[in-house]
């Protein structure tokens, strides 16, 4: 095998790279060194500024294969026929912690998935539960700041992850579902994965649809309890990376088949509740699942850093036949997501490969900054309109209007009949097995008796009753059990 020549990054010859210059044998290094200086320098800068939420991840490359026809929904020509592929890279995630943080923990999982179309990048940015804690993007920092670690202790603090819950209560609902026997996944493969927000499809006919995805795992759902987590923690802190890593390298390829649930655009608005509220579900009953396709995973990234750390995903990239919902807190991450990758990785993120259209081509007046690699022809412009033949605009939405109406101001989203923040959390409640209702019970009481403040307490007792009598209760003889020892 022909030995390969070490260079510096301008590509000259490195003559040592065990030993830096200095003057003399024994002597001071030299400043002159720039192969040194250029290591060093570079070891400096390797580390990017990780995310502030879902540090902590794992990636894949894998397909979307259409499996059912949907056309009469969408004109998104991933989906348009039966049989189709389409190259993707999900990216998996914990939510809370920092990037060194451990897998098999208790806390919501992103699954955040970018699609190669041939009429550009669609991202799907969701999680492992179909609802989130709070329906208002105002909230959301002050949400996060409250289950990272604390500015005094430096770590997770009961008092404030239950404090913030006790004064929302519309986060009920989730932290019954992370409270639950899914609240800490036994791997990424045995979780199921969900759009989580309502988003848009529109058809030819540009007739409107609101839809909610549901990718359900074809491997099961598994998930640990806190024993068993803390003593996989205890063995690897990377056991999801490492479970997807080797059942990829063995051939195990995991799969997921996607559901959609499917409201024509004019029920909207007289639903019983509000379709577009993150902390609740759409009733099966209401709007069945129609299965839509198979998602595979079966190429592991060649580099971690470049591929997974780089990955960077907005839910404002969508292609057309499918857009955006009034969902507030989809709303807010439209731009929330998109500015973060434009402040860790800057404004040409898009142009990294895990992150480039790969099925299609970007062709557009975006002009350098930092870290351009796309500057086109001597001759093309850098302005729109012009008298070049530049690339235009089709005058084709992506999907259909929305109707607004009413006076500027900040308000509560409309009320609907069966508007509350409690009777799902305990819908699910009482889906539970008795021996799930015992598990979620301990798992609440386990944490929320550790508040020092009686009246957090109380608030969050009342969350629970509020959703159901029993479930209240038996928090309620746990908590005080727990305080009383």
């Amino acid at each position: 095998m022909t030995q390969r020549v070490l260079t510096t990054e301008s590509g000259a010859p490195v003559a040592d790279n065990q030993n830096s210059a200095t003057a003399g044998a024994g002597g001071p290094i030299l400043l002159q060194d720039g192969h040194l200086l250029e290591k060093l320098a570079r070891f400096n800068r390797e580390r990017i500024p990780e995310r502030v939420v879902h540090a902590r991840g794992s990636g894949a490359y894998g397909y979307f294969e259409v499996t059912d026809d949907v056309t009469a929904f969408t004109r998104a020509g991933f989906l348009s026929e039966v049989g189709r592929r389409t190259e993707t890279f999900l990216r998996f995630s914990t939510v809370a912690d920092s990037l060194g943080g451990a897998d098999a923990v208790r806390d919501p999982r992103g699954f955040a998935l970018k699609f190669y179309t041939d009429e550009g990048n669609y991202d799907l940015v969701g999680n492992n539960t179909p609802v989130f804690f709070i329906k208002d993007p105002i909230k959301f920092p002050d949400f996060i700041h409250s289950q990272k670690r604390d500015p005094f202790t430096g770590r997770q603090e009961p008092d404030n992850v239950w404090d913030f819950w006790a004064n929302s209560p519309e986060a009920t609902h989730q932290v019954t579902w992370l409270m639950g026997d899914r609240g800490i996944p036994a791997s990424y493969r045995h979780m199921n994965g969900y759009g989580s927000h309502t988003y848009q499809w529109t058809n030819a006919e540009g007739d409107a649809y609101f839809v909610k995805y549901h990718f359900k795992t074809n491997q099961g759902v598994r998930s640990l309890s806190a024993d068993q987590a803390a003593e996989l923690v205890g063995k690897d802190g990377s056991s999801h990376q490492t479970d997807l890593l080797q059942a990829i390298e063995r051939g195990m390829n995991p799969s997921w088949t996607l559901y959609v649930q499917l409201m024509p655009a004019a029920e909207a608005a007289d639903y019983r509740f509000n379709p577009f509220d993150v902390t609740k579900v759409w009733p099966h009953a209401d709007y069945p699942l129609q299965r839509v396709g198979r998602l595979v995973l079966d190429r592991n990234p060649d580099n971690v850093f470049a591929e997974v750390e780089q990955a960077a995903f907005s839910p404002n990239n969508f292609v057309p036949g499918i857009g955006p919902s009034p969902d507030k807190m989809l709303q807010g991450r439209l731009f929330a997501y998109a500015d973060a990758q434009r402040y860790r990785l800057g404004i040409n993120h898009t142009q990294l490969p895990v992150n480039a259209p790969r099925a299609a081509t970007a062709d557009n007046y975006g002009r350098d900054g930092l870290h351009a690699t796309r500057y086109g022809s001597r001759h093309d412009k850098n302005y729109e309109p012009n008298s070049y033949a530049g690339p235009a605009q089709t005058d084709t939405a992506l999907s259909a209007p929305l109707p607004v109406q009413g006076w500027t101001g900040t308000h509560e989203a409309p009320a609907h009949t069966k508007d509350d923040d409690f009777f799902q959390a305990g819908e699910l409640y009482r889906l539970m097995s008795d021996d799930e209702k015992a598990r979620l019970i301990a798992n609440i009481a386990g944490g929320l008796s550790q508040v020092t403040r009686d009246d957090v307490i109380e608030k969050n007792l009342a969350h629970f009753h509020a959703a159901d009598a029993e479930y209240g209760k038996r928090v309620e003889e746990a908590v005080r059990a727990l305080r009383e020892d």
